[in-house]
């Protein structure tokens, strides 16, 4: 469904990703993973225009993005960020409602979506609907967040650290209820993290990067027990209590 192909980005003549190259399925969830400045979230900005390519080539549904307008291609995709991005003067239901306005839909249609997101995210009291984001926690604000990016009911689901700002509680929580969200099963997301452990409990596939390369690409006990590089590795080392404790919760029948 996205075919990545030799993309690279410099700025300042430093190069920010570095010729690499990656495919996600279909109803696939694929992490970007590593540490700051990797280039994952240059990366994930490039499928969505937000940030133009030097070189290379990114392919959607069989179409080269660079043949679509910027902003078409973004009404067809979802985009989740960590500092939420909500419109300060909009409500909420302003708020979730951009997309499909865009889209042309009517009115009614429009409600219904939005409502049905609300109170799949646990927001649907009477009064929410009609606050500002100043009115909101953190954890509702990412709600209203990933309500927003799903409104238009997008086949593909772009987030970049969505859970990153909020409090070690509301994250576990938010994260559990994200991974069980009915209006995101068969969905084509990509996740850019640097938290292993959200890496491993949502991704399908992981990407790791390192100073805009790929190190290595696959599942969770193929990085683990199948490292390829050095940095790999020592990478996965570094957390190693904290992924025992993931990896046998999320593998319960993996001998330890």
């Amino acid at each position: 469904m996205i075919h990545v192909s030799h993309l690279i980005k410099t700025l300042n003549s430093s190069i920010i990703v570095d010729d690499i190259s990656f495919s996600v399925n279909e109803g696939e969830t694929f992490v970007l993973l590593g540490k700051s400045g990797c280039g994952k979230t240059t990366t994930l900005k490039m499928i969505n225009r937000l940030i133009e390519l030097d070189s290379g080539q990114i392919i959607i549904n069989g179409r080269d993005i660079n043949q679509v307008e910027p902003e078409e291609l973004r009404k067809k995709i979802g985009y989740v960020i960590q500092n939420i991005g909500l419109f300060p003067h909009y409500t909420v239901e302003e708020n979730v409602s951009v997309i499909p306005r865009l889209l042309d839909w009517d009115k009614k249609k429009i409600k219904a979506r939005v409502h049905e997101l609300l109170e799949l995210l646990g927001l649907d009291d009477s009064g929410f609907l009609s606050r500002y984001p100043h009115e909101l926690s953190g954890g509702q604000k990412q709600r209203v967040g990933i309500a927003r990016a799903l409104a238009g009911d997008p086949k593909i689901v772009l987030l970049d650290e969505p859970f990153g700002a909020l409090d070690p509680i509301t994250k576990r929580q938010i994260q559990k209820e994200f991974k069980h969200l009915e209006s995101l099963i068969h969905k084509t997301m990509i996740l850019v993290t640097h938290d292993v452990l959200e890496a491993f409990e949502l991704g399908d596939k992981i990407c790791l990067m390192n100073q805009g390369k790929i190190e290595q690409i696959g599942t969770s006990t193929e990085l683990i027990f199948s490292p390829k590089t050095s940095f790999v590795k020592s990478f996965f080392e570094s957390f190693k209590s904290d992924i025992a404790e993931a990896f046998y919760t999320l593998n319960p029948g993996f001998a330890k």
